[in-house]
């Protein structure tokens, strides 16, 4: 059996069942796909839920101003493998913190992380009124690992806290 960064093991209790089919934990060699599911329909579910963050953190920041600076990138956008270390290091604090599987906590960050509904604009005759509406499961997850990678992106700019203290 294959572990994810040669130490921790995939087998994680997913408690949410309608995350259950879209958080995927199968074991892999390596974390890197490659683009292969990227023009698929629902293609992101087969990527491991690590990678997913990986690349999500290769993001930018928001480029909007939060607490009177513009957060911009960390260095990291398209450089997978130096976000690939962030996390891996992220991992390794967790573990020496707590003790316990960081993919575990990964995926309870993310059930918590994830809205469970969230409100649209409906038009009925001219007036426009907002409503609340259920969010699917692989949008949850998106927005999860969204709002994980800008609070990285955030904590982490124009600040002593390294990217890997603010993951972890």
């Amino acid at each position: 059996m294959y572990k994810i960064f040669n130490k921790w093991d995939s087998e994680v209790e997913i408690e949410d069942p309608g995350l259950r089919k879209y958080i995927n934990l199968e074991t892999r060699i390596v974390l890197h796909d490659q683009g292969r599911h990227a023009k698929r329909s629902f293609g992101k579910t087969k990527l491991h839920i690590v990678e997913r963050l990986i690349n999500s953190l290769m993001r930018g920041g928001t480029g909007r101003k939060i607490g009177g600076k513009v957060i911009r990138g960390r260095g990291g956008c398209g450089k997978k493998e130096k976000m690939r270390k962030v996390v891996e290091n992220a991992f390794e604090i967790i573990h020496k913190k707590t003790k316990q599987n960081p993919i575990q906590i990964l995926v309870k960050a993310i059930e918590n992380a994830a809205p469970r509904e969230e409100t649209t604009r409906v038009k009925y005759g001219g007036i426009i009124t907002p409503i609340a509406v259920d969010t699917s499961p692989q949008r949850r997850v998106d927005f999860a690992l969204r709002n994980i990678a800008r609070a990285v992106a955030i904590r982490s700019f124009d600040n002593k806290k390294s990217a890997e203290e603010a993951l972890a």
